[in-house]
């Protein structure tokens, strides 16, 4: 159950429950009344009173605590960072997406040509590219590049002036054929928001794979 039905519920509990209160007490002082002798008019009135007035005030107090226990819970569940098991938690990085990060693409004659993405933290980000491919697509089909190399990469924090670069090969077929394109989209992952669309001139695009991101650029050229 979400934190604010979960506090409708308690409210509407506690509005309903001192309903009731009410009209107990108000049954029970009206059978009473109905035994006794008549007395001042006044005084069965004001005996009325007092209890609704006290369940009113401990349905109140009952939804404020009850309102209370769920604004806390709430701001815990929604409070960042890693649960360590010992009820505490420590902060982690926050992941790139694509929209954290200024792009550049550079044309490589190495490897028989390929692309090099180029990424940096835009000015006061700090965030972490997974070690996982990223993910680059050509075209309006969505064809997307295979993996370059066996083994996932490391985890890179980009800050500052920290670079790191990615190897496209757009094309891995011998034979002719392929489509020709001029752009290319790049995403953290299959799950970025926020892709980017890339120009990098025209290319022939057939069975593209692309390199782990890498610290150096020596190190992310897509040998296949």
């Amino acid at each position: 159950m979400s934190g604010n039905r979960r506090k409708a519920f308690l409210v509407t509990a506690a509005i309903v429950g001192g309903a009731m209160l009410m009209t107990a007490c108000q049954d029970g002082d009206a059978a009473k009344d109905n035994g006794a002798a008549q007395g001042s008019s006044a005084t069965p009135v004001g005996d009325a009173a007092t209890p609704a007035g006290s369940s009113a005030a401990g349905s109140g107090q009952s939804t404020d605590k009850s309102s209370n226990a769920t604004g806390e819970g709430t701001e815990d569940a929604a409070g960042s960072g890693a649960d360590t098991g010992n009820g505490k938690r420590e902060l982690v990085g926050q992941s790139c997406g694509a929209n954290d990060i200024s792009w550049n693409t550079r044309s490589e004659t190495q490897a028989g040509g390929y692309i090099l993405i180029i990424a940096k933290a835009k000015p006061g980000i700090t965030c972490y590219l997974p070690a996982a491919l990223p993910t680059v697509a050509f075209g309006s089909d969505g064809t997307q590049a295979g993996p370059a190399e066996q083994t996932a990469g490391k985890q890179i924090k980009l800050s500052g002036s920290t670079t790191a670069y990615a190897g496209v090969n757009p094309k891995t077929t011998k034979e002719n054929g392929g489509k020709e394109l001029d752009f290319i989209i790049v995403g953290v992952g299959d799950d970025d928001p926020n892709p980017v669309s890339l120009p990098v001139g025209t290319i022939t695009v057939e069975d593209p794979i692309v390199t782990n991101w890498h610290t150096a650029p020596a190190d992310a050229v897509p040998f296949s």
